[in-house]
C-alpha cells in the first residue's frame, strides 16, 4: 500500500492486487506461493509482469529521497 501511495499507482487495492497475483500464479491452488511459483508465473505472464513493474516502481521514492 505504501509503495502504491507513493508512486500514485492505485488503480486497485492491495487486497485486489494480491488476489490477482494468486489467481494467476498459484498453480496448485493451495493458497500459498512458493518463490518458484512466483518467478515462473511472473515470467510467463506479460500483463502480470507489467502490473508488478508499475506497482513496485520506486523511481518516485528515489526522487523524494534525493530532494530531501
Amino acid at each position: 500500500q505504501a509503495i502504491q501511495a507513493i508512486n500514485g499507482y492505485t488503480s486497485m487495492s492491495a487486497e485486489e492486487f494480491t488476489n490477482v497475483i494468486f489467481q494467476k500464479i498459484d498453480v496448485n491452488n493451495d493458497g500459498e506461493l512458493t518463490l518458484e511459483e512466483f518467478i515462473s508465473g511472473v515470467e510467463s505472464d506479460e500483463d502480470l509482469m507489467e502490473l508488478i513493474t508499475q506497482s513496485f516502481d520506486l523511481s518516485n521514492v528515489l526522487k523524494v529521497i534525493q530532494n530531501g
